[in-house]
């Protein structure tokens, strides 16, 4: 009995300890959020340093200041060629492709030979050339038949011209009996090829696509300018644009054009910018941010563009809270204008922000965070 009494205290026990822990309540368990927090509760927010490391830094500051501010309209858009340096060469007579020098991506300067074409158009048109050539120094002299004579002469070479034939090449043709047998097509401008649509072989139609080119130099930026903008927006107005390949970077144009048509899908209108093409770095299809000046100006804090700077994708100023001592202090930006930054949260005017020096004092805030991290750890 006293055996039996002995194995159900024992079996019991377990169940017993249970219940206790339950009434002693559930500790609440710790994950990598609460780590996170206690990081951030912890983390260091202002950096002491020595006289000597603020001299080495070349740390300078300026107050946050209320003045005006010309409004500046963002919008964002994308690059294209312009169409008005942009030219589609075509076969201006019928014919065979004998030689083609270029293919789709070539630079050409102006008046390169691009291919050549047999045509037997070009050469009954340069015969008669020669006809009207020689009518006209017959005639010379003659009252009756030598104004006859140099209008067929010259409508002989206005039928040349039309086949791209230039002045000088007609010129040579008068000067020699012997036809030329191929008909040279050139490019009116310096540029790139964007299409070679034949090779040498190909037989050609009147109005058979040949090439494709455009001048690289003169480019536009398409801009899509939202419809409530557009009292602050005028053709004429300087615009800046910035591009992710090369960050930090102006490139300054003009609005030339605003639209008259609103997108219904976006509510924006079209607002297209002349620009140089930044000695080649500019390239059609690339995306912009524009930045349109306005007529308008308003009353704003700012702050010099070097005291804001990007910290794990927030906007952060340095602020000198103590003689050596500066915390560092999240914002929200507002317009950029004329080298300033409108400040529309986090500061109060008359506050000393660091315009010079801020990356030593970023690298010693990650230091310190580094080494609270080890010692929490």
């Amino acid at each position: 009995m006293k055996k039996l009494t002995r194995w159900i205290l024992w079996a019991a026990l377990p169940a017993l300890l249970l219940v206790a822990g339950c009434r002693g309540g559930v500790p609440a368990a710790s994950g990598p959020a609460d780590e996170d927090h206690d990081h951030e509760a912890t983390a260091p927010a202002s950096v002491t340093l020595s006289p000597e490391a603020v001299a080495a830094a070349d740390i300078r500051t300026e107050a946050a200041a209320t003045r005006l501010l010309a409004l500046r309209i963002a919008a964002a858009g994308e690059i294209e060629w312009n169409a008005r340096r942009v030219v589609h060469l075509t076969a201006r007579t019928p014919g065979r492709l004998e030689r083609v020098l270029v293919v789709r991506g070539d630079r050409v300067r102006e008046g390169q030979l691009l291919a050549e074409l047999y045509s037997p158009d070009y050469l009954t048109l340069q015969a008669e050339n020669v006809q009207a050539a020689a009518r006209l120094k017959r005639h010379a002299g003659d009252p009756a038949e030598e104004g006859t004579a140099r209008a067929f002469l010259a409508g002989a070479r206005d039928r040349l011209r039309l086949l791209g034939v230039t002045d000088a090449e007609i010129e040579a043709l008068g000067a020699s009996p012997v036809p030329r047998p191929l008909l040279a097509v050139r490019t009116p401008l310096a540029g790139t090829v964007l299409e070679a649509n034949v090779v040498a072989g190909d037989a050609a139609e009147l109005g058979t696509s040949l090439f494709r080119l455009a001048d690289p130099a003169s480019l536009w930026a398409s801009l899509h300018i939202q419809e409530r903008d557009l009292a602050a927006v005028k053709a004429g107005a300087g615009v800046v644009l910035h591009t992710q390949a090369y960050p930090g970077e102006d490139f300054p144009g003009r609005l030339v054009l605003v639209g008259d048509v609103v997108e219904s899908g976006t509510r924006t209108v079209e607002g297209r910018v002349e620009i140089g093409s930044g000695n080649g770095r500019l390239k059609p299809g690339m995306f912009v941010e524009a930045t349109i000046a306005s007529a308008g100006e308003r009353r704003a804090l700012v702050v010099p563009e070097t005291a804001v700077q990007d910290d794990a994708g927030k906007p952060i100023v340095f602020v000198r809270t103590g003689e050596r001592t500066f915390t560092r202090r999240e914002v929200r930006t507002g317009a950029r204008s004329g080298g300033a930054v409108e400040i529309l949260e986090g500061l109060a005017e008359g506050e000393a922000v660091v315009t010079s020096g801020s990356f030593l004092l970023k690298s010693e805030l990650r230091k310190g965070s580094l080494e609270d991290e080890h010692g929490h750890a």
